[in-house]
């Protein structure tokens, strides 16, 4: 077949040209055919990436989020229209609570003793409530070895004097008819001073010393237990009214108490009104402490020491945006900022400088214009959309 191709050079060309176009068109369904049929397994790099749903919220690029509709109602989103008004400046102070001098005592032995208790109750226990007068304890008192053998010498000589004592009144009197009517009475006086001095040293070989509660309330503190041995005018009860305890503030501000409108005190149950009773006119590791009451029994709940947050209103306006303290959170960079709700489904963050209202708002002063929407509930589930 070559020999008759070689001798027929027109066949040549032909079967040259047919051998060259059937190479083009492979070359061409090459080109065309996907690259992943060529790639062996396990060599696929390209992955496609996994499309993002329209209905899930995300953060955008430019660090705005965008909620959809049904997630917001989900999370309860909520947004209010932000208003500028006057408000009074608050000033946020450091408080704990304290007894009421006139609602509260102490209960202290004036000796050193052993603790025992009155009855077969038993000593009161913490939370327990006392009334007034009530016999808490006993304290007996305990003296060294040599000063309670002083005593007790003492009691012997004196029972000594006592008893020559009432022989010389019983012959006395015998001789009534002779003797002066005023040796008689002597010796009966004398014989009487002797008795007192025994009864009084006697008594205080053994006393015990009877403690009381000083006033109604409840057992705050009890640290003793049976047996027990306490010094003179050491702490051993604590009795207080919880319906009428006080809170306690220190204010850096000597002028803040001329300028104070009203006072609130935070709370788990929401702001507690307080009543301004005074300051000090001493400085208290350089502040000034302010002591508050409240109305009822609304610090009924707390306990003596508690540390609590009271918030001092001042005659002062401060104009801004009152919101929820809930509403401003902490960025990345710990900046305060609130969250703005600039299109039905669209949330951009707002950095603001807020200042404190009461225990359940803030102020914010700035980077919030009238009208736009403020979110007010569920923002701290906006701000951890990623």
């Amino acid at each position: 077949m070559i020999g008759s191709c070689s001798q027929n050079p027109a066949r040549l060309t032909m079967l040259r040209r047919s051998a060259g176009g059937l190479l083009a068109s492979c070359l061409a369904l090459a080109a065309l055919w996907p690259s992943s049929v060529l790639a062996g397994p396990g060599h696929d790099h390209d992955a496609p990436a996994a499309p993002v749903s329209a209905q899930s919220p995300q953060r955008l690029p430019d660090g705005s989020v965008y909620l959809p509709k049904p997630a917001q109602r989900l999370l309860g989103v909520r947004t209010a229209v932000a208003a500028a008004a006057d408000h009074p400046r608050t000033t946020e102070l450091a408080g704990r609570v304290v007894m009421d001098p006139n609602a509260g005592g102490r209960v202290q032995p004036i000796q050193a003793g052993r603790i025992e208790a009155p009855d077969s109750a038993g000593l009161p226990v913490v939370g327990q409530t006392v009334r007034k007068g009530q016999v808490l304890a006993a304290v007996v008192s305990s003296s060294a070895p040599l000063e309670r053998a002083s005593q007790q010498a003492q009691v012997a000589e004196l029972e000594s004097a006592q008893a020559l004592t009432r022989q010389r009144l019983a012959r006395l009197q015998a001789l009534s008819d002779t003797v002066p009517r005023k040796d008689i009475e002597a010796a009966q006086s004398e014989l009487e001073g002797i008795s007192a001095r025994i009864r009084a040293l006697s008594g205080g070989l053994g006393a015990r010393e009877w403690l009381r509660a000083p006033l109604d309330g409840v057992v705050a503190t009890a640290p003793v237990v049976l047996g027990q041995v306490v010094d003179a005018r050491e702490l051993v009860f604590e009795i207080v009214d919880p319906r009428r305890l006080a809170v306690e503030a220190l204010a850096f501000d000597a002028t803040l108490p001329g300028a104070l409108e009203s006072a609130v005190l935070a709370t788990r149950d929401g702001p507690v009104p307080l009543s301004f009773r005074g300051a000090a006119r001493s400085l208290r590791d350089q502040a000034l402490p302010l002591m508050f009451s409240a109305r009822g029994d609304a610090l009924a709940r707390m306990a003596v020491g508690e540390a609590v947050q009271v918030f001092v209103r001042s005659r002062t306006p401060l104009r801004g945006v009152a919101v929820p303290t809930a509403a401003v959170v902490r960025s990345a960079a710990n900046q305060a900022q609130v969250w703005v709700k600039t299109a039905p489904e669209r949330f951009e963050p707002r950095p603001v400088r807020a200042e404190p209202l009461d225990g359940a708002h803030v102020v914010v002063v700035q980077g919030l214009q009238d009208g736009e929407r403020v979110v007010t509930q569920g923002t701290a589930l906006v701000h951890q959309v990623r």
